[in-house]
């Protein structure tokens, strides 16, 4: 069996040959080729990582892809935009916000490369999921949670490329006859360990903390828009189970394809910024909240909010708990003091 993950990851097991992938912000998928045995693609990213470890911690024999942090032992280099090297992963492998200034590059990444890889594990009866956004769904006061069958209405190029990836993948295996082996999860805003701040839109508002500090700044911060930051850890988790449960389920007709999961903790960014502050014991006087809305007249509406409802995974019986946000962060924030 292969299973591919995304923003994500796999197992192999079983008579029947199944795969499980997924793709996030960046993307990432994981393959299962057999026993216990997945391959994550994206592995060297935020949500990648985590996915890796989320497997290999509940013994799994776990290979990653990654293409500029690749090492080419653990983490095999791989162009996820090239098919061939996709067939290659696939095939080979034995074991025991930047968005609008690339609007082609980010269809590549979103619509088209997930397509690819939905045709070619449909062809190998690989189970896939493809990790989506939160930001398919328009975000309008009182609108949330949303429910995994909402109508989306994207407001931004970032949610209409993965809606339009979710729509790519599924229908790659609706063409193919294999309806049941391809799986949408949408999640929220994600932070968690990082190699850098700027992995992650929650993380980087540290920096913005940081430059608070120096005279003369004077920064604007959104206090609007309400965001549902999820820990990458949680995700990995449940990502594993869903792959548990996708390939023990021998009627994969009657799941859902599309699953939601989120956080419950509910924050603006110039709350988190607060939050950085306190923790750490500084002054946030040079950071100014932004409490506008959205101008009614304007082309293009900020999402307010787009709470995700967990409903779907709850019925499947899949943990939805998460990490306490503040906890998590006094715990990061003391580790980097000491």
């Amino acid at each position: 069996m292969t299973l591919p993950l995304c923003a994500q990851c796999k197992r192999f097991g079983g008579q029947l040959p199944a795969s499980f992938t997924t793709s996030f912000l960046s993307y990432s998928s994981i393959s299962i080729m057999g026993g216990k045995t997945a391959v994550v693609t994206g592995a060297t990213g935020l949500l990648g990582r985590q996915v890796l470890k989320a497997f290999a911690n509940n013994d799994w024999t776990v290979k990653g892809t990654g293409f500029s942090r690749a090492d080419g032992t653990d983490i095999l280099k791989v162009d996820l935009t090239n098919a061939d090297e996709l067939k290659k992963v696939l095939d080979d492998v034995k074991f025991p916000d930047k968005v609008d200034k690339d609007p082609e590059g980010t269809r590549t990444l979103n619509v088209e490369a997930p397509r690819t890889l939905a045709r070619l594990c449909a062809e190998r009866g690989i189970l896939l999921t493809y990790i989506s956004t939160d930001y398919v769904f328009p975000g309008k006061p009182g609108d949330a949670p949303y429910e995994n069958n909402a109508e989306p209405a994207p407001t931004n190029l970032y949610g209409q490329t993965k809606l339009e990836g979710e729509r790519a993948v599924l229908h790659e295996f609706k063409m193919a006859g294999k309806e049941g082996l391809g799986v949408v999860l949408r999640v929220p805003v994600l932070y968690g360990s990082a190699k850098s701040n700027a992995e992650s839109a929650v993380n980087v508002l540290m920096d913005s903390v940081l430059k608070a500090q120096q005279e003369g700044a004077n920064i604007n911060m959104d206090h609007w828009a309400l965001r549902y930051p999820t820990n990458t850890e949680d995700i990995g988790r449940v990502l594993k189970d869903i792959a548990a449960k996708y390939l023990e389920t021998s009627d994969r007709n009657s799941l859902p394809r599309i699953l939601q999961f989120s956080s419950e903790d509910k924050y603006t960014k110039y709350e988190i910024c607060q939050l950085f502050a306190e923790i750490n014991g500084l002054p946030i006087d040079r950071i100014k909240p932004n409490t506008e809305g959205n101008d009614p007249n304007a082309s293009v509406q900020r999402p307010y909010d787009c709470h995700l409802s967990t409903k779907a995974l709850k019925d499947l019986g899949i943990d939805v708990s998460t990490q306490d946000f503040v906890g998590w962060w006094r715990r990061e924030f003391r580790a980097f003091r000491h």
